[in-house]
């Protein structure tokens, strides 16, 4: 019996500093005895709900399955543990694997590449022991992804329950350059507090993330709506009436998008199109319109919730140019968004002192690399 089928206790994975609204979330999900934990958080779940969180929720990464925890002295404590698991119950030799590691303070093992080396060996080592096949290692999708933890001399093997990152919804099939990540959206979304009770517009929309993610929080459409596997397909316990009675109740809270609730623009002829791609993977997105102009060329955006993800840096030359632009982007805030409440996502924080505005709050939003600030502007 493995160490989550004792305890029923998960561990979902989110960025820090997006904890207390994933909490939040976990909780509205079903999870119960939700504790902090590091890089993630710790949660109760039964079958049902574990399935429910992996299927719907918006600001974790992944949900972690505890396999077996270990005194990870050195490599052949970690090898030695690996051995100990019964694979075949998981997935076969036929089927792929792939390996991701974290290693922090442990004296005897070198990285976490050679940790992860170390679990991989004790795999291939256990199926050909048992069936004189090995199953292949696949870096990029494997049908099963293993994850390892290693704290010191605490170690502990889990299965990835997500089957790899819940930030890939499988809309973005159509991309530009530096494209907000989906978590990243889907946090400026739920901290705006935007409920439908205005209109929502991105004015530089790119190839259209936060209007994907505003469209699946308000027709509450499940952030897995378009996967087509998850990793809890390979639990032991895995119940498939279970989870499809899940995924029914689920896709049946799903409604319709009212005209003219989302909108969005871009400059760019090729983020349109890619926008209107994305969208248009999802219910009721080809109801979203997105337009080719520039901010400058929009008379008005009075009484709206604005949300955008301006330019930080990655597709400007100098830093002077990239001032300029958010100087004038706080210019057209501030003279023709009368009524509107602007939440603008800051990938380079230094640009919050160009746009010439007074902040209503911020918040630090450390996702994928970037060390970012959302800010709220209430515009009178």
């Amino acid at each position: 019996m493995f160490d989550y089928q004792k305890n029923h206790r998960y561990f979902a994975q989110t960025p820090e500093s997006i904890k207390a609204s994933a909490e939040s979330e976990l909780a509205s999900l079903g999870a119960e005895k939700i504790s902090p934990g590091f890089r993630g958080i710790y949660f109760s779940a039964d079958a049902a709900t574990l399935y429910r969180i992996n299927y719907k929720a918006r600001l974790i990464t992944r949900v972690l399955a505890p396999l077996v925890s270990f005194e990870c002295r050195d490599r052949n404590a970690l090898y030695e543990a690996g051995r100990s698991i019964d694979w075949n119950t998981l997935f076969s030799a036929d089927q792929t694997f792939g390996v991701i590691s974290n290693v922090s303070q442990n004296d005897n093992l070198k990285n976490s590449h050679f940790a992860a080396l170390c679990v991989k060996d004790s795999v291939v080592d256990h199926f050909r022991t048992r069936t004189g096949k090995r199953p292949n290692v696949d870096k990029d999708a494997p049908d099963v992804w293993i994850n390892l933890y290693v704290d010191k001399t605490h170690g502990v093997i889990n299965l990835d329950t997500s089957g790899g990152s819940l930030h890939r919804r499988g809309y973005r099939k159509q991309s530009v350059e530096a494209p907000m990540q989906e978590i990243t959206a889907a946090a400026l979304v739920a901290m705006s507090g935007w409920n439908g009770d205005k209109p929502l517009y991105d004015p530089m929309c790119g190839s259209g993330t936060i209007l994907c993610e505003a469209l699946m929080a308000y027709c509450k459409i499940p952030s897995g709506f378009l996967k087509t596997r998850f990793g809890f397909f390979h639990l032991p316990d895995f119940k498939e009436s279970l989870w499809k009675r899940v995924k029914t109740e689920a896709d049946r809270e799903i409604r319709d998008l009212p005209p003219d609730l989302i909108e969005g623009s871009d400059s760019s002829s090729e983020a349109v199109k890619a926008g209107r791609e994305n969208s248009s993977l999802l219910p009721g997105g080809k109801m979203i319109k997105i337009s080719k102009k520039g901010f400058a060329e929009i008379p008005t955006l009075e009484n709206r919730t604005i949300l955008c993800n301006p330019p930080y840096g990655i597709r400007m030359k100098t830093e002077g140019n990239l001032g300029d632009f958010y100087k004038a982007f706080g210019d057209f805030l501030k003279q023709r968004c009368k009524g509107s409440e602007a939440y603008v996502f800051f990938g380079n924080r230094e640009m919050l002192k160009h746009i010439g505005l007074k902040t209503e709050w911020k918040e630090p939003v450390e996702i994928a690399g970037l060390d970012g600030r959302i800010a709220k502007y209430v515009l009178y």
